[in-house]
């Protein structure tokens, strides 16, 4: 398919939450929209009906980030339909819930498997296929640097993405191909919101000086930023988009 000069790119996660929220504000900048989703196919066509609505154009590509040949053939699939790909977002995640106890070592796997594995793997396909000039965004977190108790297999996941932005981007040199990383802090998303008390998401939000949770179109508008021409000399960063919270 012959799309002239418009741009393409991936998004996965993109069929709800912050992924949803990227994929229809990079939908809004003029992208072309490849919503990678895991399980919810209407949650994921839903998002492409909105882009469609809107005159923007999208398809819906299912599969786990933690195969790699689920990987490939996204890309592949994106590149059969559209042509090209411009930007690669990887928001594909989960958050279970697990101390650090001798029975959680499956949530430590199953955590890993999709946030960390899944984003080697998605980082790894976007190495390879984009030209020059493209843009890889993967999401973090900013609880990272909380500690809390029961976030540990998560922490652990998210660091370790985080830790491969810059060896990404140096590996990358030579090709303007910019490495960064998004790391929200509380965001008003199912994933966030799931399994806690009022109290406790109250809490949460007193914790950062603006005082209140994010929202996607926020986490939204930084991976725009990064994605468009303003973000061209931002390499090998992590953007803690988190109203303070640290």
């Amino acid at each position: 398919m012959d799309n002239g000069n418009q741009k393409v790119a991936i998004v996965t996660g993109g069929s709800r939450g912050i992924g949803q929220a990227i994929a229809m504000r990079l939908a809004a900048d003029g992208f072309i929209i490849a919503i990678h989703y895991a399980s919810n196919h209407d949650k994921a066509e839903e998002s492409v009906h909105a882009i469609r609505t809107v005159g923007g154009t999208a398809i819906a590509i299912q599969g786990d980030v933690g195969d790699p040949h689920d990987v490939a053939r996204l890309f592949r699939q994106t590149t059969h339909e559209f042509g090209r790909i411009d930007v690669v977002v990887n928001s594909a995640g989960i958050m279970p819930m697990a101390r650090i106890e001798v029975d959680n070592l499956d949530m430590l796997d199953k955590t890993i498997a999709t946030n960390l594995r899944g984003a080697f793997n998605v980082m790894a396909q976007a190495a390879a296929q984009l030209g020059d000039g493209g843009r890889i965004i993967v999401l973090s977190s900013s609880v990272i640097a909380k500690s809390f108790p029961g976030y540990g297999p998560y922490i652990a996941s998210k660091a370790a993405v985080e830790s491969l932005v810059p060896v990404l981007a140096n590996e990358l040199r030579g090709r303007a191909i910019t490495v960064n990383a998004i790391a929200p802090g509380p965001v008003g998303t199912d994933l966030f919101l799931e399994g806690k008390s009022k109290e406790l998401i109250d809490h949460l939000a007193k914790l950062a000086p603006l005082e209140r949770i994010g929202k996607p179109d926020e986490i939204a508008s930084a991976v725009s930023f990064l994605a468009g021409p303003d973000g061209a000399w931002v390499n090998a960063q992590v953007v803690r988009v988190n109203g303070g919270y640290a």
